[in-house]
Formats: C-alpha cells, structure tokens, sequence
C-alpha cells in the first residue's frame, strides 16, 4: 500500500502511446520499398565497375623478364622486388572496396523513409556485386592494357636471351575459391557492420522510418513502503 492511500496502477495496465514528434516525421516515400532494394543493387553494381576502372589504372604493374638459359630453358623472373607489386595490387583492391562499402552504408542509411531490413539486405546484396563488377571490370581492364606474358612466344634466341616484360597487376591475393570469395564477401560483412552500428545508435526503434510508430510510454509507479509485521 503506498503512503498516499491510494492504489497503484495495475501491473499488466497497457502502457499510453505517445505521440510521434512533428520533428521526426518523415515525408512519405514516393516508390515501394521492393523498387529502393531493387535501386540500390544496381547503383552498387554501376559503382562497383567505376571502382574496379579506377583500379586499372592505379594499380602499380610487375616487370619482369623471359629469359633463356644455356640449357635452352625458358624461364619468367621479377626484377627486383618487383613482385611485391602483386600483394600491393591486392591490397589496393580490397582498399577500394571497403571504403565504397562504408561511403555506400552511409549514403543507404540516409534514405530515411526506407531504413531497415530490406534496405539493409539490399546493402549486403549490392555490396557483394558490386565487388564482383570491380573485379571483372578491373581484371579486363587491366589484362588489355598489359596483355598476357607468353613465355613459348616471347622473342629470346641465343643471341638475345633476354626479353622484358610488364605483366598486369593482380586483384585478389590468391587464384584459390576460398580467396577469391574471401575478396568479394569481405566488403559486404563490412558495410553491413556500419549499416548495424548506424541503427542501433537510432533513438528510435521504428529507425524512423516510413510509417512511423508511436513508441509506448510505460506509467511510473509510486513508491511503496512495507508496513511492519507484514
């Protein structure tokens, strides 16, 4: 019983919504959320072969030799450290796409009316194509600028057993499946990483997003005060 005499509310009492705030009404959106995911997928894909565009013509590229033994032997060396240049391409790759998929999060999380679940799979979606695109564009790219060493065609004799070449920079850090997809996935887990720190940061459960929600006010029940011998 509390001090004032008077009964407390009920603990199974529903609790009283409260209005939404004028200020965190958002206009409604002018397509379906299906046609947004389906928007920002392919947006991610155009971006992707921008990226992977960009990456050919950065990427640094590896110079090397064929060269003739005396044994009558064709072999393909490095110069230098020149091969370290295939890690660098690598990295520079993986680089492009991480930050891409943290610019893409942020700019998706800005679509306000839009914000949850479908958007965010969306996000994943996109991201994990957009790294495919990178990859096919940049990889094309780069082996038509550079072109493919042959080591049967390349034109070493006995008198000149030394032919130099430049050979196109390297995307992924292995020719294995598992790297490769390694490549392609890692992108995503990270935009989808971003897009969850963003929600979870919202001070609102609805994110809001379109329709909003009114969020429940629970009642704050009175002190109470056991009574001796009770």
């Amino acid at each position: 019983m509390s001090l004032s005499g008077e009964e407390p509310n009920a603990p199974d009492e529903a609790p009283a919504p409260a209005p939404v705030p004028a200020s965190d009404v958002v206009a409604g959106p002018r397509f379906s959320r299906q046609r947004a995911a389906v928007t920002v997928v392919v947006a991610m894909a155009l971006l992707g072969a921008v990226v992977g565009a960009l990456w050919a013509w950065l990427a640094p590229s590896i110079h090397g030799v064929v060269a003739l033994t005396r044994s009558g032997e064709r072999i393909h060396a490095y110069l230098g450290s020149e091969s370290d240049n295939f890690f660098t391409s690598a990295f520079m790759f993986v680089g492009f796409l991480v930050v891409t998929s943290i610019v893409a999060a942020v700019l998706v999380w800005q679509w306000r009316a839009h914000r949850g679940p479908v958007l965010a799979g969306a996000l994943v979606v996109g991201c994990g194509v957009s790294a495919a695109a990178a990859a096919g564009v940049g990889v094309a790219l780069a082996h038509l600028r550079y072109g493919t060493v042959d080591l049967l065609g390349a034109p070493i004799s006995p008198e000149h057993r030394v032919h130099y070449v430049v050979e196109a920079p390297s995307a992924f850090f292995g020719h294995g499946p598992l790297q490769i997809a390694t490549t392609i996935l890692f992108p995503a887990a990270v935009a989808a990483l971003v897009y969850a720190l963003m929600a979870v940061s919202a001070a609102r459960d609805d994110l809001g997003a379109w329709p909003p929600e009114e969020t429940p006010v629970y009642p704050v029940l009175p002190a109470t005060v056991a009574q001796p011998g009770v």
